[in-house]
């Protein structure tokens, strides 16, 4: 496993924990789901503390996100580890600007195929793509260096205005 691949399943797993013990909780969760496991490569260790903290605080910004992309899916219905899958790579999109969005996508369909429903990736992409395309069309990417890497296939379809598939949610 990669560095950062082993940074975000420690992300989600942290993550995970702060949600069904409280927020209260999430710098203890941090420390020992996050620390011990990535102590030895300090570059995983701090980009896993960062989008740790970042999709901890920026939580109603992304469940609005969310929400907004998943029509006719309650937040509450979204299987748990897919709705902090999706809060992470969105995360990822935005504030992120080295990380190319669709690693992002792509990573968080791997953390769903492997932690929830075999459904999960299907609709974890359709929601990401159409966040993806939204976040483009509304230049609220703010991408450089390697983040730039397929840009031009979003730019692409924005030209061919393309409607967004509804996602099914599997779950």
């Amino acid at each position: 496993m990669n560095n950062r691949r082993e940074a975000r399943t420690r992300v989600m797993q942290a993550l995970y924990a702060t949600e069904m013990a409280g927020a209260e909780d999430a710098a203890h969760m941090a420390e020992t789901v996050i620390a011990p496991r990535l102590c030895a490569d300090t570059a995983a260790l701090a980009f896993a503390q960062r989008l740790f903290w970042w999709v901890h605080r920026h939580l109603a910004r992304l469940d609005k996100i969310i929400g907004s992309h998943s029509k006719n899916w309650d937040l509450s219905r979204i299987a748990l580890v897919d709705r902090i899958a999706l809060r992470m790579a969105i995360a990822e999109m935005l504030a992120f600007e080295d990380i190319p969005p669709k690693v992002s996508i792509n990573e968080a369909i791997e953390l769903v195929k492997r932690y929830s429903t075999a459904e999960s990736g299907r609709f974890v992409n359709g929601v990401l793509d159409s966040v993806l395309f939204d976040l483009h069309g509304r230049r609220l990417l703010n991408k450089s260096g390697r983040g730039l890497r397929g840009m031009e296939a979003i730019r692409k379809r924005g030209s061919q205005e393309a409607p967004a598939r509804e996602p099914s949610p599997g779950n």
